[in-house]
């Protein structure tokens, strides 16, 4: 993402909590203060909602050099409430939100084709359209401060239960002697569709489970799903047993590969293997 921001001829301090890591053309930064300190736009993206605290309000925070009148963009997948708090806090200091989280691959970020669900005031998101489109395909604006993050648990809800509902068909069917070169067709010919199958499958197909997006941040977004779910006093039936197999894999060692993983765990339970031909 910050390197396309500099392909658009942006100026770019950055900050990673992983040290070493470098952006060419952009200048490094110490600290979250000192990538801070004189900017227009502070756009983040780190793992979850303790993260994102820290970068704003830890030591060496950016709170402590943002100047009034700048803008915080926010593309991490965090709590909704506690982006709404963050929002305030810096809102007293002058400061503009925006949450921002993206749905998208790698691949997707390097190529700057990104969608972005927005939550934020529309004169504030006019005036950060150029780094969305530097960054994107499509913005989507969901509402106020906080929205986005709304929108993003709801995605990503939807996102675990098909493919846990793609994993699980394919174990059964597996299990019953239907190979999957001859489902997949039926399945894409077919209402069963989904973005989710098109992407997936071939990972499937290959057992290739290398982290396009690990199993424990999505684990971490299922919880943050019913959290939110538990605070609105909404019952969540079907994800509380998803994340029971996202836990249970995460406990056997798979919570750093990608989440497509879970299908390997309803494999063990059947005694079966989901695979192409060679």
């Amino acid at each position: 993402m910050a390197a396309n921001l500099v392909k658009a001829s942006h100026e770019v301090s950055v900050w990673n909590r992983t040290p070493g890591k470098q952006v060419e053309g952009a200048r490094i930064a110490s600290t979250p203060a000192e990538a801070a300190a004189g900017a227009e736009v502070i756009w983040m993206c780190v793992s979850d909602t303790k993260a994102v605290e820290n970068v704003l309000f830890g030591e060496h925070g950016v709170e402590s050099t943002i100047g009034s009148g700048a803008i915080v963009v926010d593309s991490s997948t965090i709590s909704p409430f506690a982006e709404l708090h963050f929002a305030q806090r810096l809102r007293s200091k002058g400061v503009d939100y925006v949450d921002a989280p993206v749905t998208g691959s790698k691949v997707a970020a390097e190529a700057g084709t990104l969608i972005f669900m927005v939550g934020g005031d529309d004169a504030v998101l006019a005036r950060i359209e150029p780094l969305f489109q530097a960054m994107g395909k499509q913005v989507f604006r969901m509402g106020e401060t906080s929205k986005g993050q709304a929108a993003k648990l709801a995605m990503n809800l939807q996102i675990a239960m098909i493919y846990e509902g793609f994993a699980e068909a394919l174990t059964l069917a597996a299990k019953l002697g239907v190979s999957i070169e001859k489902l997949l067709p039926l399945i894409q010919a077919s209402m069963v569709r989904s973005g989710v199958v098109e992407y997936k499958a071939p990972f499937v197909l290959k057992r290739d489970f290398t982290p396009n997006f690990p199993l424990r941040l999505m684990l971490k977004d299922i919880r943050l799903a019913r959290d939110a779910a538990r605070e609105s006093r909404v019952k969540l039936p079907g994800l509380e047993t998803v994340e029971e197999v996202y836990q249970m894999a995460a406990e056997e060692g798979q919570q750093d590969l990608d989440y497509a993983a879970t299908l390997t765990l309803l494999e063990k339970w059947a005694g079966v293997e989901v695979k192409g031909a060679a």
